[in-house]
């Protein structure tokens, strides 16, 4: 793609930290020139993607200065006067045999460069998709975080009464797009989980006077398989980071242990012997330690072990409970929910135990998972009643918060791995 500019002069970028203050960049997104009937569909995506970012402000069209010819250079002086510091041209076209090429340019207004030009070549079906991709390049490139736009995101879906809720496995695009089923309800679904690494997810399914068993799906062929365990029930199913183990919760008695299978041959190891609960385990993103829940202190509170049981030693004190944590795949923080008072925070700490922060705090939060990059978190808030759940998005500083859009009422959310890492 021809450039107008060396990318390396320009200085539009965007810091953001936990403790620094911030605001959101204003940004324009012109519509794509080429094909009539895609191009406002791929800037649209683009610009909704980034304004639930939280970190940018797109420009109202109607204050456009001009409709920026693609292969030209922007006016700068003119979308300078409006206050716009970044602004995104495009143009989709779609060849004899359906295929699309998508091509776009992020300019600094400011410094009058192009900071990067690229383009995305696939079947007409994946239009949304090359938006998502041209989201995570802007994104990256301003704020040098890795993008999160080209995922998915796995949930329960509720549907029906209270007292007969139907529970079933629904995926979709991280802004609520392309929602489809995964099963039929026919037995309740719990705490999907993805791999870090495969297209594959577990949950808990459980049919009415049966136990909950544990399940793996594969999204790429539809292929099932329970798990089979020893234990009276296992819980809390989720992945390795290479996502050839499952590390999960199995109950006997009144206790329940953690253990860890392989899943090539099925064998099991235990790795946790206490006289408690211990449950909602998840490895370190380098697979080294395993942080879990237990009561083994008296209630729930979070540990943190060797991937092969050594060395537990106990993270989270103060008041009330904390369970669910989840490591975050940067390496540089534990997700987790703390109960007290009759509120439940979404709160964030380092793997050590220090440094810890509420996100968010109501009735009732749960279930954060996190974003491939580390930089969001998504769980379910359940105001109780009659109502149900419904997902939100918040960011690591916690000053961005977002609705997830669902069909329905929605739990247990897992959010997958970047579709594409090596695009």
């Amino acid at each position: 793609m021809p450039g107008f500019a060396t990318p390396a002069q320009a200085q539009l970028n965007l810091r953001i930290g936990p403790g620094g203050a911030f605001q959101p960049m204003p940004i324009a997104i012109a519509d794509f020139s080429g094909d009539p009937s895609l191009g406002p569909t791929l800037s649209g995506i683009v610009t909704n993607n980034l304004k639930r970012s939280g970190y940018f402000t797109p420009v109202e069209k109607g204050r456009f200065p001009e409709s920026p010819n693609f292969d030209a250079a922007p006016n700068f002086s003119a979308w300078k006067d409006i206050g716009v510091q970044g602004l995104v041209t495009g143009r989709v076209t779609r060849d004899g045999t359906g295929k699309l090429k998508a091509e776009f340019r992020l300019w600094d207004v400011l410094s009058g460069q192009q900071m990067v030009g690229q383009q995305y070549a696939g079947d007409g079906a994946n239009a949304r998709r090359m938006g998502h991709l041209i989201s995570d390049a802007v994104y990256t490139k301003i704020t040098g975080i890795g993008g999160f736009f080209d995922t998915r995101v796995a949930f329960v879906d509720e549907s029906g009464s209270k007292e007969h809720r139907r529970k079933r496995l629904a995926i979709m695009d991280q802004d609520g797009a392309n929602v489809r089923y995964l099963t039929s309800g026919e037995a309740s679904v719990v705490a999907p989980r993805y791999s870090p690494s495969t297209q594959d997810i577990t949950y808990m399914a459980q049919v009415t006077g049966q136990q909950p068993r544990v399940q793996v799906i594969n999204l790429s062929t539809g292929a099932r398989q329970v798990i089979p365990t020893n234990a009276e029930m296992s819980t809390s199913p989720r992945f390795s980071p290479d996502g050839r183990r499952l590390v999960m919760s199995d109950q006997d008695g009144g206790n329940a242990s953690i253990y860890v299978m392989e899943l090539a041959s099925k064998a099991q190891t235990r790795i946790t012997n206490a006289n408690a609960i211990d449950t909602s385990p998840s490895f370190s993103p380098d697979g080294r330690e395993i942080v879990f829940e237990s009561d083994r202190g008296g209630q729930q509170q979070v540990y943190v072990m060797g991937a092969d049981g050594s060395n537990p030693r106990r993270l989270t004190f103060g008041d009330g409970s904390a369970s669910q944590p989840a490591w975050s795949p940067r390496g540089d923080y534990i997700a987790f929910t703390r109960q007290r008072k009759g509120s439940f925070a979404i709160c964030v700490m380092k793997p050590d135990g220090t440094g810890e922060r509420v996100l968010t705090e109501g009735f009732h939060n749960e279930g954060p998972t996190w974003a491939p990059n580390g930089q969001y978190l998504i769980f379910f808030r359940d105001p109780g009643g009659q109502a149900g759940g419904k997902l939100y998005m918040v960011d690591i500083t916690g000053k961005v918060e977002q609705p997830v859009p669902t069909p329905s009422y929605a739990s247990d959310p897992t959010w997958s791995p970047l579709i594409d890492p090596q695009r």
